[in-house]
């Protein structure tokens, strides 16, 4: 289970771990964006410092509908104690967790100021009931 709060600005934010492919951790406060079907987005200086590996380009249409060409890169997130391999999309701005990480788990969202975000897997709620 991944735990994060509602920010003053009404975001559901999660803390997640990215792990470069030398095995390097770095803690990351990453926004659910509801709308977005890519997987993770990070800023450049952070895929810099964790060494991920080039894998391509890919278009994306962002927010205010302009598209774009963005690069992709390879990474794991710890999801449920274990190490999950992502594509990660180089943006400026804010981590961005997506949809596609979001398959299978339930959120929920406590939707006030420093509310509680839960993010659960189903598996795991349904082998209990």
């Amino acid at each position: 289970m991944l735990t994060g709060r509602v920010t003053a600005d009404k975001e559901a934010v999660v803390g997640l771990q990215v792990l470069g492919p030398a095995g390097r951790a770095m803690p990351v406060e990453a926004g659910i964006d509801t709308g977005y079907d890519g997987f993770l987005t990070l800023p450049s200086s952070l895929i810099r410092d964790l060494d991920l590996p080039f894998a391509g380009t890919a278009r994306a249409i962002l927010g205010d509908g302009n598209e774009v060409s963005l690069d992709l890169f390879l990474a794991s997130v710890l999801w449920e104690n274990e190490p999950s391999e992502v594509l990660v999309l180089a943006a400026e701005g804010g981590v961005l967790l997506d949809m596609a990480l979001l398959v299978g788990t339930r959120v929920i969202l406590d939707v006030e100021e420093d509310g509680v975000v839960t993010i659960e897997s189903l598996s795991k709620i349904r082998a209990v009931h």
